[in-house]
C-alpha cells in the first residue's frame, strides 16, 4: 500500500509538471504571448497636438534625382545635390543651372559664392559655373564625410567614419581636428552608431555639432573645446529618440535650431537656449520609418526639407507668415 501511494503521488506530480510545460508552451505562441511590459507604442507619437505645429507646408517640387543627397540655401537660391550633379534653383522651384560633378555627392555647403561639395572621403571646391577650383587631399578609407560648414577662413568637415570634426583653411590646409573627448572624462566623444553626423555655424559664427548617440547638440570653439551643450532624450515632441538623432539640423536667421529625425520622422524648432519651441512637420507627414530630411532655411525663416523618400523639396512657412 505504501508503494502504491508513492506511485500515485509521482503520477500526480508528473501530470502537474506536464500541465505547466504545456501552459508555458501555449503562452509563448505569438498569438498567446503576454504583452511586453517594456515595449512602447510609437503610434501615439505620430499625431501631434495642432497647437504645437508652428509651420505649414506651402509648396513642394520634384527635383529629378534618383538619389538625392543634400540641400543648402544661400543668397535666395537653393542648391540641391544628387546623382552626379548639383542643381541651382530659385525659391519658387525654377531651375537656374545644373552643374556636372566629378563624382556622386554626399553633402554640400555654400559660402558666399563658393560651393563646397564632398564625396565620402574628399572635398571639392567649385564656383557657380561648375568649375573645380580645388580638390582637397583625400581622407583615409575609413572616413565618411556627412556635413560641411564654412565661415570666413575656416571650413569644418564632419567625418562620421572617423568620429571626428576636421578644421581646414579655405584653401584646404588642415588646421586641426577633434573628437569631442576631454582628458577629464567629462565628454564621451562623438557617439555615432550610423552615418548621421551633422554640424553647422550660426549667425554669430558659433560652431555646433550633433552628438547623435547622446541626443545632444554641442557648441565648440574652433580649436575643439566644448563651450556648452544641450540634450533631449524622449519620444515626446520635445525630445529625440532612437540611436542617432537629430540626424540633421540647421539654423534660422536669428540662431534658433531646426532639427530632423529618422525613424519617427519629424522636424522641429528649438530656441537658441535649446528649449523646445514647436513642430514644423509631424511624423504623419512622412514615410513611416523613413530617412530624416536634410534641412536648410532662408532669411525669412522658411524651411526647406529635402525628403529623400519622396525625392522632393518640401517648403514649410511659419503660420500666418509671421516669421516667428
Amino acid at each position: 500500500m505504501k508503494n502504491k501511494g508513492i506511485l500515485i503521488f509521482l503520477l500526480i506530480m508528473a501530470a502537474v509538471i506536464i500541465a505547466v510545460f504545456v501552459s508555458e508552451f501555449l503562452s509563448d505562441r505569438p498569438d498567446r504571448s503576454k504583452p511586453n511590459p517594456f515595449a512602447y507604442d510609437v503610434e501615439e507619437f505620430k499625431n501631434v497636438d495642432p497647437e504645437l505645429i508652428l509651420y505649414e507646408e506651402s509648396k513642394n517640387f520634384k527635383i529629378g534625382f534618383e538619389v538625392p543627397a543634400a540641400i543648402a540655401v544661400n543668397n535666395n537660391k537653393i542648391y540641391v545635390a544628387g546623382d552626379n550633379s548639383l542643381k541651382i534653383i530659385d525659391l519658387s522651384g525654377k531651375l537656374l543651372a545644373e552643374l556636372n560633378l566629378p563624382t556622386k555627392p554626399q553633402t554640400v555647403e555654400v559660402f558666399n559664392k563658393t560651393i563646397f561639395m564632398a564625396t565620402e572621403n574628399r572635398v571639392f571646391v567649385l564656383d557657380e559655373e561648375g568649375n573645380i577650383l580645388n580638390e582637397w587631399e583625400q581622407l583615409d578609407e575609413n572616413s565618411f564625410i556627412t556635413a560641411i560648414a564654412a565661415t570666413e577662413n575656416n571650413v569644418f568637415v564632419a567625418d562620421a567614419g572617423g568620429r571626428r570634426v576636421i578644421r581646414y583653411s579655405e584653401e584646404g590646409e588642415k588646421l586641426g581636428e577633434f573628437d569631442g573627448k576631454a582628458e577629464e572624462g567629462v565628454l564621451h566623444g562623438f557617439i555615432i552608431p550610423s552615418p548621421c553626423f551633422d554640424l553647422d555655424i550660426n549667425d554669430e559664427s558659433d560652431l555646433w555639432v550633433v552628438n547623435p548617440g547622446l541626443h545632444a547638440l554641442e557648441n565648440y570653439t574652433y580649436e575643439g573645446n566644448l563651450r556648452s551643450h544641450w540634450e533631449r532624450t524622449s519620444m515626446k515632441p520635445e525630445g529625440f529618440s532612437g540611436c542617432c538623432n537629430p540626424s540633421h539640423f540647421t539654423f534660422l536667421s536669428d540662431g534658433r535650431f531646426v532639427t530632423s529625425e529618422k525613424g519617427l520622422v519629424r522636424i522641429k524648432t528649438y530656441k537658441r537656449s535649446g528649449e523646445f519651441e514647436g513642430v514644423v512637420a509631424a511624423p504623419n507627414k512622412f514615410v513611416e520609418e523613413g530617412r530624416a530630411p536634410d534641412l536648410a532655411a532662408d532669411s525669412q525663416n522658411n524651411i526647406y526639407a529635402l525628403d529623400f523618400d519622396k525625392k522632393m523639396i518640401r517648403v514649410f512657412e511659419p503660420k500666418n507668415n509671421t516669421g516667428l
